[in-house]
């Protein structure tokens, strides 16, 4: 009688419950996904990003001192790093000399310039003193002549004024000759003036150049940031533009997203923007949309894809999204530059 109580009893179907739970729970987290995807895009090829500014010396050199370490804060105008300035400052003071000769040879030259000119005035007067004398034998010769014809004089008398007449004329000829060659003198002497005046110029310009290039032997920080690794030591000998080292400016932050190019159809600057980085899942950040890039990618890679020959596979392009930090100020201390982050975007109805 038990026993056929027994069997009469029904059991509770557990392995159905407990399916119809995983099934229910399985279609509501499918419906749940599926609605996400509907109304969001995300990505995690995304990262954070800054400016990273190289610190490149304008003249060579060697290290003399590294006022910084790996890692370092620094501040903009912050002095970094010195090159040993001996060998700059030796040509510096070899130009200075060289400046001095060429302010003498200047003072030279203007003052064969000045005798030339004084010459020049004497000529002038001996040109002056011809024509008086030549004049006066001029005379001379004119009365002798009618002197002769009344035979008042002798003929030695009459050759006698017709010579100093004679030598009144190549007197004035060799006076004119002397002006015009004293004249062409003055110009060449000018000319050498200037061109010394010109070359204290240049020894000028030269010098204020090489001033420029001691300035340069101090380097200083281009932007308050922090120093990345350094690449140089001590003593190391440097060439002009070879990076030094990089600062990272730990002011401002925002995330790259690489959309794929299916994905940015309904994207556009200001929508708002979730972002988890990798590092601290637990923080959440917020974000909006700034600028979409107007070329994928894969068009500034190096040696970009060309699809133009050869077998033709469709690869789903990505867009580069440029997008801004709310509150940056808050997480400053958790940023880094290149870490991994995973961002979603509502979609507008």
């Amino acid at each position: 009688m038990e026993s056929s109580n027994h069997s009469q009893k029904k059991k509770f179907p557990v392995k159905p419950v407990i399916f119809s739970v995983l099934l229910l729970a399985g279609v509501f987290y499918a419906w749940k996904k599926i609605s996400f995807s509907m109304h969001h895009e995300t990505t995690d090829n995304a990262q954070v990003e800054t400016q990273l500014v190289p610190v490149l010396p304008r003249v060579g050199g060697y290290v003399k001192t590294i006022a910084v370490r790996d890692f370092d804060s620094v501040k903009s105008g912050q002095l970094v790093l010195e090159l040993d300035d001996a060998e700059i400052q030796a040509q510096l003071l070899q130009l200075r000399a060289d400046l001095q000769s060429s302010e003498a040879d200047v003072v030279n030259a203007k003052a064969a310039l000045n005798n030339a000119l004084v010459s020049l005035k004497v000529n002038r007067g001996n040109i002056d003193l011809s024509q008086v004398k030549m004049e006066k034998a001029q005379r001379d010769f004119n009365r002798d002549k009618n002197l002769a014809a009344d035979n008042a004089i002798t003929n030695k008398q009459l050759d006698d004024s017709k010579y100093n007449l004679e030598t009144a004329s190549k007197q004035m000829e060799n006076s004119k000759n002397d002006l015009s060659s004293a004249q062409s003198r003055i110009s060449v002497l000018e000319s050498a003036v200037k061109k010394a005046e010109s070359i204290i110029d240049v020894k000028k310009a030269m010098i204020a150049q090489q001033e420029l290039k001691l300035t340069y032997t101090r380097i200083y920080a281009p932007l308050g940031g922090k120093i990345g690794k350094k690449n140089i030591s001590e003593g190391q000998f440097v060439q002009a533009g070879s990076p030094l080292f990089t600062i990272v400016n730990d002011s401002t932050y925002w995330i790259v997203a690489n959309f794929k190019e299916n994905q940015i159809r309904k994207l556009h600057p200001g929508i708002d923007v979730d972002i988890e980085i990798d590092a601290y899942p637990d923080i959440k950040l917020k974000g909006k949309v700034e600028s979409l890039s107007d070329a994928t990618g894969a068009r500034f890679a190096l040696i970009p894809p060309d699809n133009a020959s050869g077998n033709f596979v469709k690869v789903t392009q990505r867009v580069p999204v440029r997008i801004s930090i709310s509150d940056q100020k808050q997480y400053h201390d958790i940023l880094r530059a290149g870490m991994s982050v995973f961002v979603s975007i509502t979609l507008p109805n």
